[in-house]
Protein backbone atom coordinates (compact mmCIF):
# COMPACT_ATOMS: atom_id res chain seq x y z
CA UNK A 1 0.00 0.00 0.00
CA UNK A 2 1.43 3.83 -0.79
CA UNK A 3 2.61 5.85 1.97
CA UNK A 4 0.50 8.52 0.73
CA UNK A 5 -2.72 5.98 2.62
CA UNK A 6 -1.51 7.21 5.63
CA UNK A 7 -1.99 10.63 7.25
CA UNK A 8 1.17 12.29 7.43
CA UNK A 9 1.42 13.61 11.15
CA UNK A 10 1.24 9.74 11.53
CA UNK A 11 3.86 8.83 9.16
CA UNK A 12 6.46 11.57 10.60
CA UNK A 13 5.78 10.50 13.74
CA UNK A 14 6.80 7.10 12.94
CA UNK A 15 9.92 8.00 11.09
CA UNK A 16 10.87 10.40 14.04
CA UNK A 17 10.49 7.74 16.09
CA UNK A 18 12.66 5.22 14.29
CA UNK A 19 15.55 8.08 14.49
CA UNK A 20 15.13 8.44 17.71
CA UNK A 21 15.39 5.16 18.40
CA UNK A 22 18.80 5.25 16.58
CA UNK A 23 20.28 7.92 18.88
CA UNK A 24 18.56 11.54 17.45
CA UNK A 25 16.66 13.43 19.57
CA UNK A 26 12.95 13.97 18.90
CA UNK A 27 12.76 17.62 19.89
CA UNK A 28 15.20 18.63 17.26
CA UNK A 29 13.43 15.96 14.75
CA UNK A 30 10.16 17.50 15.52
CA UNK A 31 11.86 21.17 14.78
CA UNK A 32 13.31 19.93 11.58
CA UNK A 33 9.62 18.85 10.12
CA UNK A 34 7.26 21.29 10.92
CA UNK A 35 7.70 23.12 7.75
CA UNK A 36 6.68 20.10 6.27
CA UNK A 37 3.10 19.61 7.65
CA UNK A 38 -0.10 21.64 8.60
CA UNK A 39 -0.71 23.29 11.32
CA UNK A 40 -3.42 19.99 12.54
CA UNK A 41 -0.97 17.67 11.63
CA UNK A 42 1.82 19.42 13.02
CA UNK A 43 -0.01 19.18 16.34
CA UNK A 44 -1.08 15.79 16.25
CA UNK A 45 2.49 14.57 14.98
CA UNK A 46 4.11 16.30 18.15
CA UNK A 47 1.67 14.43 20.51
CA UNK A 48 2.49 11.46 18.76
CA UNK A 49 6.05 11.86 19.50
CA UNK A 50 6.32 13.33 22.58
CA UNK A 51 3.34 10.85 24.36
CA UNK A 52 4.95 7.89 23.04
CA UNK A 53 8.10 8.34 24.70
CA UNK A 54 6.95 9.68 27.77
CA UNK A 55 4.86 6.15 28.00
CA UNK A 56 7.49 4.05 26.37
CA UNK A 57 7.25 1.38 29.28
CA UNK A 58 3.72 1.84 29.72
CA UNK A 59 2.60 1.34 26.25
CA UNK A 60 4.99 -1.74 26.13
CA UNK A 61 3.32 -3.58 28.75
CA UNK A 62 0.07 -3.00 27.38
CA UNK A 63 1.47 -4.85 24.08
CA UNK A 64 2.38 -7.13 26.26
CA UNK A 65 -1.26 -7.80 28.03
CA UNK A 66 -3.05 -7.57 24.47
CA UNK A 67 -0.51 -9.67 22.55
CA UNK A 68 0.53 -12.26 24.76
CA UNK A 69 3.76 -12.34 23.81
CA UNK A 70 6.49 -10.37 25.01
CA UNK A 71 7.24 -6.66 23.80
CA UNK A 72 10.89 -7.01 23.41
CA UNK A 73 10.60 -9.99 20.62
CA UNK A 74 8.90 -7.40 18.02
CA UNK A 75 10.53 -5.96 15.54
CA UNK A 76 11.49 -2.52 16.29
CA UNK A 77 8.90 -0.77 14.05
CA UNK A 78 6.24 -2.99 14.90
CA UNK A 79 6.73 -1.98 18.25
CA UNK A 80 6.61 1.38 17.21
CA UNK A 81 3.55 1.38 15.11
CA UNK A 82 1.91 -0.44 17.67
CA UNK A 83 3.03 2.58 20.49
CA UNK A 84 1.49 4.84 18.19
CA UNK A 85 -1.67 2.96 17.47
CA UNK A 86 -2.30 2.21 21.77
CA UNK A 87 -1.28 5.70 22.46
CA UNK A 88 -4.11 6.91 20.41
CA UNK A 89 -6.46 4.84 21.75
CA UNK A 90 -5.69 5.18 25.16
CA UNK A 91 -5.13 9.02 25.79
CA UNK A 92 -6.71 10.78 22.11
CA UNK A 93 -9.67 10.81 23.15
CA UNK A 94 -10.97 12.86 19.90
CA UNK A 95 -9.12 10.24 17.47
CA UNK A 96 -11.90 7.50 15.83
CA UNK A 97 -10.72 4.37 17.42
CA UNK A 98 -11.15 3.08 13.70
CA UNK A 99 -8.74 5.79 12.74
CA UNK A 100 -5.94 4.87 14.61
CA UNK A 101 -6.70 1.05 14.56
CA UNK A 102 -6.65 1.28 10.00
CA UNK A 103 -3.88 3.78 10.22
CA UNK A 104 -1.62 2.15 12.35
CA UNK A 105 -2.18 -1.41 9.90
CA UNK A 106 -1.47 0.99 6.86
CA UNK A 107 2.07 1.75 8.36
CA UNK A 108 3.29 -1.97 8.98
CA UNK A 109 2.78 -1.97 5.02
CA UNK A 110 4.46 1.33 4.21
CA UNK A 111 7.44 -0.30 6.75
CA UNK A 112 7.32 -3.04 4.45
CA UNK A 113 6.24 -5.49 7.20
CA UNK A 114 3.25 -7.04 5.63
CA UNK A 115 3.49 -10.19 8.00
CA UNK A 116 2.98 -8.09 10.84
CA UNK A 117 -0.50 -6.42 9.75
CA UNK A 118 -2.50 -9.18 11.28
CA UNK A 119 -0.90 -8.65 14.82
CA UNK A 120 -0.96 -5.02 14.90
CA UNK A 121 -5.03 -5.40 13.52
CA UNK A 122 -5.57 -7.91 16.02
CA UNK A 123 -4.05 -5.96 18.78
CA UNK A 124 -5.39 -2.90 18.81
CA UNK A 125 -9.16 -4.04 18.35
CA UNK A 126 -8.52 -6.16 20.93
CA UNK A 127 -7.40 -3.00 22.56
CA UNK A 128 -10.81 -1.33 21.51
CA UNK A 129 -12.65 -3.93 23.02
CA UNK A 130 -10.79 -3.74 26.43
CA UNK A 131 -9.91 -0.34 27.18
CA UNK A 132 -9.61 0.13 30.88
CA UNK A 133 -6.61 -2.21 31.26
CA UNK A 134 -4.04 -0.94 32.99
CA UNK A 135 -0.74 -2.62 33.28
CA UNK A 136 0.56 -1.07 36.61
CA UNK A 137 -2.17 -1.34 38.71
CA UNK A 138 -1.52 -5.35 39.73
CA UNK A 139 1.57 -4.71 40.30
CA UNK A 140 2.58 -5.81 43.78
CA UNK A 141 6.30 -4.21 44.62
CA UNK A 142 5.21 -0.06 44.71
CA UNK A 143 7.95 1.17 42.79
CA UNK A 144 7.61 -0.94 40.40
CA UNK A 145 4.38 -0.30 40.53
CA UNK A 146 5.03 3.90 40.11
CA UNK A 147 8.20 2.66 37.33
CA UNK A 148 5.62 0.94 34.92
CA UNK A 149 2.34 3.75 35.33
CA UNK A 150 4.65 6.87 35.14
CA UNK A 151 7.34 4.84 32.44
CA UNK A 152 10.04 5.39 34.10
CA UNK A 153 12.83 2.67 34.12
CA UNK A 154 12.96 0.88 37.65
CA UNK A 155 16.48 2.01 38.44
CA UNK A 156 15.58 6.11 37.92
CA UNK A 157 12.48 5.56 40.85
CA UNK A 158 14.72 3.58 43.06
CA UNK A 159 17.40 6.26 42.63
CA UNK A 160 14.97 9.46 42.83
CA UNK A 161 13.34 7.91 46.01
CA UNK A 162 16.26 7.47 48.21
CA UNK A 163 17.20 10.91 47.45
CA UNK A 164 14.28 12.95 47.86
CA UNK A 165 11.57 10.55 49.70
CA UNK A 166 9.04 8.32 48.40
CA UNK A 167 6.10 11.54 47.44
CA UNK A 168 8.66 13.85 46.23
CA UNK A 169 10.29 10.94 43.47
CA UNK A 170 6.29 10.41 42.60
CA UNK A 171 5.59 14.17 42.40
CA UNK A 172 8.40 14.02 39.92
CA UNK A 173 8.30 11.08 37.42
CA UNK A 174 4.50 12.44 37.52
CA UNK A 175 5.76 16.32 35.96
CA UNK A 176 8.34 14.52 33.92
CA UNK A 177 4.64 13.24 31.85
CA UNK A 178 2.75 16.53 31.27
CA UNK A 179 4.30 19.12 28.81
CA UNK A 180 6.66 21.76 29.84
CA UNK A 181 5.85 25.45 29.53
CA UNK A 182 6.76 27.74 26.95
CA UNK A 183 8.66 30.32 28.68
CA UNK A 184 10.77 33.18 26.55
CA UNK A 185 12.94 36.17 27.40
CA UNK A 186 12.96 39.64 25.93
CA UNK A 187 15.93 41.13 24.07
CA UNK A 188 15.30 44.30 25.60
CA UNK A 189 17.89 46.57 23.11
CA UNK A 190 15.73 44.88 19.84
CA UNK A 191 12.33 45.03 21.69
CA UNK A 192 10.26 47.33 24.16
CA UNK A 193 8.39 44.99 26.52
CA UNK A 194 5.38 46.57 26.94
CA UNK A 195 4.89 47.18 23.41
CA UNK A 196 5.75 43.56 22.42
CA UNK A 197 3.61 41.82 25.51
CA UNK A 198 0.86 43.58 24.00
CA UNK A 199 1.10 42.23 20.50
CA UNK A 200 1.64 39.06 21.68
CA UNK A 201 -1.75 39.37 23.75
CA UNK A 202 -3.32 40.93 20.84
CA UNK A 203 -2.73 37.47 18.84
CA UNK A 204 -3.98 35.38 21.30
CA UNK A 205 -1.30 34.86 23.87
CA UNK A 206 -1.92 34.26 27.67
CA UNK A 207 1.46 36.00 29.49
CA UNK A 208 2.52 35.14 32.87
CA UNK A 209 5.42 36.67 34.35
CA UNK A 210 7.58 34.19 35.61
CA UNK A 211 8.22 33.94 39.57
CA UNK A 212 11.53 32.15 39.36
CA UNK A 213 13.67 34.14 36.87
CA UNK A 214 13.07 38.12 36.87
CA UNK A 215 12.52 39.31 33.17
CA UNK A 216 10.98 35.77 31.98
CA UNK A 217 7.64 35.22 30.71
CA UNK A 218 5.69 32.27 30.36
CA UNK A 219 2.90 31.98 27.27
CA UNK A 220 0.80 30.09 25.16
CA UNK A 221 -1.09 31.01 22.30
CA UNK A 222 0.12 32.94 19.44
CA UNK A 223 3.38 30.44 18.81
CA UNK A 224 4.01 31.71 15.13
CA UNK A 225 3.99 35.46 16.25
CA UNK A 226 6.51 34.42 18.89
CA UNK A 227 7.96 32.56 16.72
CA UNK A 228 8.48 35.40 14.12
CA UNK A 229 10.24 37.53 16.97
CA UNK A 230 12.49 34.82 18.07
CA UNK A 231 13.60 34.86 14.34
CA UNK A 232 14.11 38.63 14.61
CA UNK A 233 15.83 38.43 17.55
CA UNK A 234 13.56 40.03 19.79
CA UNK A 235 12.98 37.35 21.56
CA UNK A 236 14.90 33.88 22.93
CA UNK A 237 12.65 31.08 24.01
CA UNK A 238 14.67 29.54 27.44
CA UNK A 239 13.09 27.84 30.49
CA UNK A 240 12.81 29.61 33.65
CA UNK A 241 14.98 28.26 35.26
CA UNK A 242 17.53 28.47 32.52
CA UNK A 243 17.24 32.20 32.78
CA UNK A 244 17.87 32.26 36.40
CA UNK A 245 21.35 31.17 35.79
CA UNK A 246 23.02 33.86 34.08
CA UNK A 247 21.02 36.46 36.70
CA UNK A 248 23.72 34.84 39.57
CA UNK A 249 26.50 35.91 37.77
CA UNK A 250 25.79 39.78 38.71
CA UNK A 251 28.19 40.85 35.79
CA UNK A 252 28.91 44.21 35.31
CA UNK A 253 29.59 46.16 31.72
CA UNK A 254 33.19 45.50 30.72
CA UNK A 255 34.19 42.40 33.24
CA UNK A 256 36.22 39.77 31.89
CA UNK A 257 33.42 36.63 31.20
CA UNK A 258 34.17 32.96 30.45
CA UNK A 259 31.48 30.71 29.77
CA UNK A 260 33.37 27.18 30.33
CA UNK A 261 30.35 25.34 28.37
CA UNK A 262 28.80 27.68 26.17
CA UNK A 263 27.17 26.51 23.29
CA UNK A 264 24.15 26.75 21.83
CA UNK A 265 24.25 29.76 23.81
CA UNK A 266 21.04 30.60 25.85
CA UNK A 267 23.39 31.78 28.78
CA UNK A 268 26.03 32.99 27.06
CA UNK A 269 23.58 35.81 25.17
CA UNK A 270 21.28 36.24 27.72
CA UNK A 271 25.05 37.24 30.14
CA UNK A 272 25.79 39.53 27.08
CA UNK A 273 22.10 41.11 27.01
CA UNK A 274 22.51 41.12 31.11
CA UNK A 275 25.83 43.32 30.64
CA UNK A 276 23.93 45.75 28.17
CA UNK A 277 26.54 44.02 25.63
CA UNK A 278 30.15 45.55 27.13
CA UNK A 279 31.52 42.94 29.12
CA UNK A 280 34.31 41.18 27.51
CA UNK A 281 32.79 37.10 26.99
CA UNK A 282 34.59 34.44 26.25
CA UNK A 283 32.40 31.87 24.82
CA UNK A 284 34.59 28.53 25.10
CA UNK A 285 33.06 25.53 23.89
CA UNK A 286 34.40 21.34 22.73
CA UNK A 287 32.58 21.74 19.37
CA UNK A 288 33.23 23.93 17.23
CA UNK A 289 29.69 23.33 15.02
CA UNK A 290 28.30 23.77 18.16
CA UNK A 291 30.09 27.33 18.63
CA UNK A 292 28.64 28.65 15.55
CA UNK A 293 24.96 28.37 16.54
CA UNK A 294 26.29 30.17 19.00
CA UNK A 295 27.50 32.99 16.47
CA UNK A 296 24.27 32.98 14.73
CA UNK A 297 21.85 33.46 17.97
CA UNK A 298 24.21 36.07 19.17
CA UNK A 299 24.08 37.80 15.74
CA UNK A 300 20.57 37.58 15.57
CA UNK A 301 20.17 39.55 18.77
CA UNK A 302 22.34 42.19 17.79
CA UNK A 303 25.38 41.16 20.06
CA UNK A 304 28.38 41.95 20.03
CA UNK A 305 30.64 41.32 22.85
CA UNK A 306 30.84 37.46 22.78
CA UNK A 307 34.28 35.86 21.21
CA UNK A 308 34.03 32.06 21.08
CA UNK A 309 37.05 29.50 21.16
CA UNK A 310 36.92 26.11 21.02
CA UNK A 311 38.62 24.28 23.68
CA UNK A 312 38.13 21.04 26.22
CA UNK A 313 37.50 22.17 29.72
CA UNK A 314 38.74 19.06 31.06
CA UNK A 315 42.54 20.19 30.16
CA UNK A 316 44.07 22.91 31.89
CA UNK A 317 42.63 26.39 30.12
CA UNK A 318 44.97 28.10 27.87
CA UNK A 319 44.66 31.42 30.53
CA UNK A 320 46.55 33.04 32.44
CA UNK A 321 45.69 32.52 36.40
CA UNK A 322 42.98 35.21 37.71
CA UNK A 323 42.16 36.18 33.95
CA UNK A 324 38.04 36.47 34.80
CA UNK A 325 35.97 38.50 36.90
CA UNK A 326 33.18 36.16 36.45
CA UNK A 327 33.48 32.29 35.14
CA UNK A 328 30.30 29.91 34.58
CA UNK A 329 30.39 26.34 34.38
CA UNK A 330 27.04 25.05 33.23
CA UNK A 331 28.55 21.39 33.04
CA UNK A 332 27.66 18.54 30.41
CA UNK A 333 25.34 16.62 32.32
CA UNK A 334 22.49 13.39 32.32
CA UNK A 335 19.54 16.16 32.10
CA UNK A 336 17.19 14.23 34.37
CA UNK A 337 15.64 17.59 35.19
CA UNK A 338 14.66 18.07 31.42
CA UNK A 339 12.74 14.94 30.80
CA UNK A 340 9.35 16.75 30.37
CA UNK A 341 11.16 18.28 27.20
CA UNK A 342 13.42 15.39 26.21
CA UNK A 343 11.75 12.06 26.86
CA UNK A 344 14.18 9.81 25.42
CA UNK A 345 16.48 10.76 27.99
CA UNK A 346 15.23 8.36 30.36
CA UNK A 347 15.68 5.60 28.09
CA UNK A 348 19.49 6.42 27.38
CA UNK A 349 21.48 7.14 30.95
CA UNK A 350 22.57 4.98 33.14
CA UNK A 351 23.65 4.44 36.66
CA UNK A 352 27.02 4.31 35.64
CA UNK A 353 27.22 7.72 33.24
CA UNK A 354 26.07 9.51 35.73
CA UNK A 355 29.13 8.62 38.07
CA UNK A 356 30.61 9.48 34.87
CA UNK A 357 29.45 12.57 34.18
CA UNK A 358 30.09 13.54 38.05
CA UNK A 359 33.65 13.44 37.76
CA UNK A 360 34.11 15.48 34.30
CA UNK A 361 32.42 18.35 35.90
CA UNK A 362 34.43 17.95 39.25
CA UNK A 363 37.23 18.31 36.67
CA UNK A 364 35.67 21.06 34.93
CA UNK A 365 35.25 23.15 37.98
CA UNK A 366 39.24 22.75 39.09
CA UNK A 367 39.90 23.95 36.43
CA UNK A 368 37.30 26.62 35.77
CA UNK A 369 38.58 28.22 39.28
CA UNK A 370 41.87 28.73 38.57
CA UNK A 371 40.85 31.76 35.89
CA UNK A 372 38.61 34.02 38.60
CA UNK A 373 40.16 36.69 40.14
CA UNK A 374 40.52 37.06 43.87
CA UNK A 375 37.01 38.05 44.72
CA UNK A 376 35.97 36.79 41.76
CA UNK A 377 32.63 34.78 41.28
CA UNK A 378 32.37 31.11 39.83
CA UNK A 379 28.89 30.28 39.17
CA UNK A 380 28.35 25.23 38.56
CA UNK A 381 25.04 25.21 37.35
CA UNK A 382 23.68 21.46 35.57
CA UNK A 383 20.05 20.66 34.62
CA UNK A 384 20.24 17.49 36.59
CA UNK A 385 18.32 16.79 39.11
CA UNK A 386 20.66 14.06 40.82
CA UNK A 387 22.69 14.91 43.99
CA UNK A 388 25.57 13.82 42.40
CA UNK A 389 26.18 15.64 40.01
CA UNK A 390 25.12 18.62 41.86
CA UNK A 391 25.71 19.19 46.20
CA UNK A 392 28.45 16.00 45.82
CA UNK A 393 30.37 18.33 43.44
CA UNK A 394 30.03 21.00 45.01
CA UNK A 395 31.25 19.33 48.51
CA UNK A 396 34.01 18.07 46.68
CA UNK A 397 35.53 21.47 45.29
CA UNK A 398 35.56 23.17 48.43
CA UNK A 399 37.05 20.43 50.18
CA UNK A 400 40.08 20.80 47.60
CA UNK A 401 39.95 24.96 47.37
CA UNK A 402 40.32 26.81 50.57
CA UNK A 403 40.22 30.08 48.56
CA UNK A 404 36.66 29.73 47.35
CA UNK A 405 33.66 30.32 49.82
CA UNK A 406 30.04 29.75 48.86
CA UNK A 407 27.78 32.86 48.76
CA UNK A 408 24.35 33.73 49.01
CA UNK A 409 22.52 34.08 45.14
CA UNK A 410 19.90 36.11 44.54
CA UNK A 411 17.14 33.82 43.73
CA UNK A 412 14.06 33.41 45.81
CA UNK A 413 13.74 32.14 49.15
CA UNK A 414 11.67 29.20 48.18
CA UNK A 415 14.71 28.08 45.63
CA UNK A 416 17.47 28.74 47.75
CA UNK A 417 18.36 24.73 50.02
CA UNK A 418 21.32 26.33 51.51
CA UNK A 419 24.01 28.84 51.61
CA UNK A 420 25.05 29.32 47.84
CA UNK A 421 22.59 26.57 46.57
CA UNK A 422 19.52 26.48 44.80
CA UNK A 423 17.01 23.94 42.99
CA UNK A 424 14.57 24.69 41.00
CA UNK A 425 11.96 21.47 40.20
CA UNK A 426 9.21 20.42 37.35
CA UNK A 427 7.15 19.31 40.25
CA UNK A 428 7.06 22.51 42.51
CA UNK A 429 7.56 25.50 39.78
CA UNK A 430 6.81 24.16 37.23
CA UNK A 431 10.51 24.58 35.31
CA UNK A 432 13.61 22.47 34.28
CA UNK A 433 14.97 20.94 37.00
CA UNK A 434 17.98 22.95 37.78
CA UNK A 435 20.80 23.20 40.62
CA UNK A 436 22.83 26.28 40.92
CA UNK A 437 25.89 27.51 43.27
CA UNK A 438 27.51 30.39 43.90
CA UNK A 439 31.29 30.94 44.72
CA UNK A 440 33.51 33.44 45.82
CA UNK A 441 37.13 33.34 45.49
CA UNK A 442 38.80 34.56 48.22
CA UNK A 443 42.63 34.49 47.36
CA UNK A 444 45.26 33.44 45.22
CA UNK A 445 45.98 29.50 44.83
CA UNK A 446 48.15 27.93 47.19
CA UNK A 447 50.72 27.92 43.91
CA UNK A 448 50.71 31.28 43.99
Amino acid sequence: MKSNSVSPARLTAFEILRRVGEGAYASVLLASREDELSPPDRALCHELVMGVLRRQLWLDRLIEHYANRKVAGLDESVRIILRIGLYQLRFLTRVPASAAVNESVNLVHFARLRSAGSLVNAVLRRATREPEVDPAVNIHDPLERLSVATSHPLWLIERWTKAFGSAEAEALARANNEPAPVAFRIVNSRAQEADLCETLRAAGAQLIPSKVAPGAWRISGAGRLLAKFVAAGKTYVQDEASQLVALQLDVHPGQRVLDLCAAPGSKTTHIAELSLDSALIVAADLHEHRLRTLVSSAQTQGLSSIDCVALDGLQLLPFAEGTFDRVLVDAPCSGTGTIRRNPEIRWRISPADIEDLAERQKQLLFNAARVVRPGGRLIYSTCSVEPDENEDVVQTFLESNETFRLIELTADDALRTSLGKARTWPQREGTDGFFISAFERIGPSPSV
